[in-house]
């Protein structure tokens, strides 16, 4: 039996609630289909907004939402998509298919999605083709309240205040996509355009994104960090999982085995070394620890699904795909005294989609419940824990990965909140749980669980979702229970 230690009295730090963040990107059908049908569509809707995939998001508590890119962001030209939409450039979608991009979905329509969301916003500017003047315009386009020729073209296309911008990203993948650029000269740069992305409204401070780096690029990461550490508020890391580790043949999102399967979640378990091994580096440059980590973009990467355009890189969802989701997510939490935020990447029918659309249908992925049991963790206080567990092997990677990953948090009302990941795809766990030097007086518990390659489709929209779970005794001062293989399990310990 595993033993599960929950110390309340270990209170670690505040888990800020964007780390549960999405990505959106003009990319296959996210933005267009996915969630934007326009006024005039047949599909229910406000202000073309899909009003079932509003509220699925809103029902998930999404808390910030990343556009316009990746790599569209730095061929993204922001005046392109303001205005009468029936003038409004098109342009061709170089990165993503080769289709035409006709800009109704621009700054306003953004902005208008994160409203109906209730979610904070994430800007990425264009540092790959774009200007100084460009992105500087862009700033006070968004928020500027006074007398200006960017705030009175905001005025006269329809918003008499400015937006509430929360993050901007000084550009994205400089490295790659963004320009192909060497860190040292991006670190230059990025303090070049930042100079002139001001803080219109001393009361609403906007914080700044530099391009982090790719995967295990070390070396980007402290050159930047030696340039911007002055200037930026957090440094982006991006990183996929691939389960052949092959770009070329990424493998399938749902036909595998089960050394597949291992590989694809000892790949996923990568992510603790990077950021362990990121902050450390960033802490070499940056002693005071002013600058956060942020991963804005992450989660599985597949081979397309048959018959769609390579390039909008849709793909279908498993368990195996809800199992990366909460081993990743119990690793933010771990990190969250350094951790600003994160993006999974894509929100609707792109990479790792919580959502998944056809024409009118809509369902929802077995990563989308993760997200959702995971929402009480937003905002709460990281708790120190353990567990013990059983170690399995990647054949593929030759590598090791633990069977149980997990974090413990508590609301301001005293509510323990853990959840707990069993990455094994055919083995069960059995844990002992003790949360220290407390009486438990109740215990609550769901389970996301099946057979690894169960997924919804749109015949099958609710064969994987969230149920009761009941195999766990309770304790005086905490609970056992059996873990099935490969499932999510959240407890809920009232005291």
């Amino acid at each position: 039996m595993e033993k599960y230690l929950i110390n309340p009295n270990q209170k670690i730090a505040k888990i800020n609630k964007d780390l549960y963040g999405h990505f959106s990107e003009h990319l296959g059908r996210c933005i267009y289909e996915g969630i934007f049908v326009g006024e005039n569509s047949k599909i229910p809707n406000v202000n073309g907004m899909r009003c079932d995939v509003v509220n699925a998001l809103k029902e998930m508590g999404i808390p910030v939402l990343r556009w316009p890119g990746g790599c569209f962001a730095d061929e993204y030209h922001w005046k392109d998509g303001i205005g009468d939409k029936s003038q409004r450039k098109k342009m061709i979608n170089t990165h993503w298919g080769g289709v035409v991009e006709d800009n109704s979905f621009g700054t306003h329509e953004y902005f208008e999605l994160c409203r109906q969301l209730g979610c904070d916003t994430y800007v990425n500017g264009n540092v790959g083709s774009g200007s100084v003047q460009e992105m500087s315009e862009w700033i006070e386009y968004m928020t500027f309240d006074g007398v200006s020729p960017m705030a009175e073209l905001r005025r006269k296309n329809g918003s008499e205040k400015p937006f509430n911008l929360k993050y901007f990203g000084v550009g994205n993948e400089s490295w790659g996509c963004g320009g192909n650029m060497d860190p040292e000269y991006y670190g230059c740069l990025f303090k070049r355009y930042n100079t002139y992305c001001r803080d219109y409204d001393s009361k609403k401070h906007i914080s700044r994104i530099a391009c982090g780096p790719n995967s295990c690029d070390y070396k980007w990461t402290r050159e930047v960090m030696d340039k911007v550490k002055h200037n930026a508020n957090g440094i982006a890391l991006h990183y996929y999982t691939v389960p052949t580790g092959d770009w070329g043949h990424k493998g399938s999102a749902t036909v595998f085995d089960k050394n597949e399967y291992d590989s694809t979640i000892c790949k996923a378990y990568k992510m603790e070394e990077l950021i362990t091994n990121h902050l450390a580096v960033m802490d070499s440059v940056n002693p005071e620890k002013w600058v956060k980590l942020i991963v804005d973009e992450w989660g599985t990467w597949y081979d397309v699904e048959e018959g769609t355009n390579p390039g909008f890189l849709y793909q279908q969802n498993t368990m195996r795909d809800a199992i990366v989701a909460g081993l990743t997510l119990n690793i933010f939490n771990k990190h969250a005294d350094r951790i600003m935020m994160a993006n999974i990447a894509q929100t609707v029918n792109v990479l790792q989609s919580v959502i998944l659309t056809d024409g009118e249908k809509m369902i929802k992925t077995p990563t989308y419940y993760v997200f959702k049991m995971y929402k009480e963790h937003q905002e709460n206080t990281l708790l120190g824990s353990y567990i013990t567990t059983p170690m399995l092997n990647s054949v593929n990677d030759k590598k090791d990965f633990p069977q149980l990953c997990e974090s413990a948090s508590v609301d301001e009302n005293g509510t323990v909140y853990s959840t707990i990941t069993n990455n094994s795809s055919t083995k069960s766990a059995k844990i002992k749980c003790q949360v220290a030097d407390t009486k438990v007086e109740s215990i609550t518990a769901e389970i996301l669980t099946g057979e690894c390659h169960e997924k919804n489709d749109f015949e099958e929209t609710e064969n994987v979702k969230t149920v009761p779970f009941t195999d766990f005794r309770k304790l005086k001062d905490g609970f056992t229970a059996i873990i099935p293989a490969c499932s999510v399990v959240k407890f809920v310990i009232n005291k």
